[in-house]
């Protein structure tokens, strides 16, 4: 029985002085502040998403850095934005940003900065675009230059139905007229 006592004596001596030892020396701060830090974290390196949606459409998503929306974790704010819409209904779309807002549900894609397209022979350029393969939509805007073979084609908003691709080009100002020049 003394030999218990004497045994679990010692085991207990062990046992506090490592606990003051430890917090003697921090050892557990540094965990607690891993924790803190990750749990506060919204930052994604090399952001990959590929989604598909009903109709067999595939759209993913490639950025630099994201940031998750802390009060709608569904949205993600990117940098170095480079996206392909691989639809059914036609041939692929590529797009490249220096930003963009995207959302994780819908798809739905606001493209920021130095955005370019590119789908068959044709290239847009521009400031802003917001892209919805949901509402097959594709709304570009600000500092429109629309080139392909023939012609360069300069405008405020190009909206294009992305299934029928039925397309409106204009201008903010009634005044002001959509510029084409042919290339030839």
């Amino acid at each position: 029985m003394i030999k218990k006592i004497f045994f679990f004596l010692i085991f207990l001596i062990i046992i506090i002085f490592v606990r003051e030892k430890l917090k003697i020396n921090n050892f557990n701060q540094p965990l607690i502040k891993f924790e803190e830090n990750f749990q506060n974290t919204n930052i994604i390196k090399d952001v990959k998403h590929i989604s598909k949606d009903s109709k067999g459409n595939e759209y993913i998503v490639n950025a630099s850095e994201g940031e998750i929306d802390l009060n709608d974790n569904n949205i993600i704010f990117l940098k170095n934005v480079n996206a392909i819409a691989k639809l059914n209904s036609s041939e692929e779309i590529i797009i490249t940003s220096d930003f963009g807002k995207y959302n994780v549900n819908t798809y739905d894609t606001i493209f920021s900065k130095k955005v370019i397209v590119k789908y068959l022979d044709n290239n847009i350029k521009g400031e802003y675009l917001e892209f919805s393969l949901k509402n097959n939509l594709m709304i570009f805007s600000r500092d429109i230059i629309y080139e392909n073979k023939d012609s360069i084609l300069k405008a405020d908003v190009i909206e294009m139905n992305i299934k029928t691709k039925d397309t409106k080009i204009l201008m903010y100002e009634k005044n002001k007229k959509v510029n084409i020049k042919s290339k030839n």
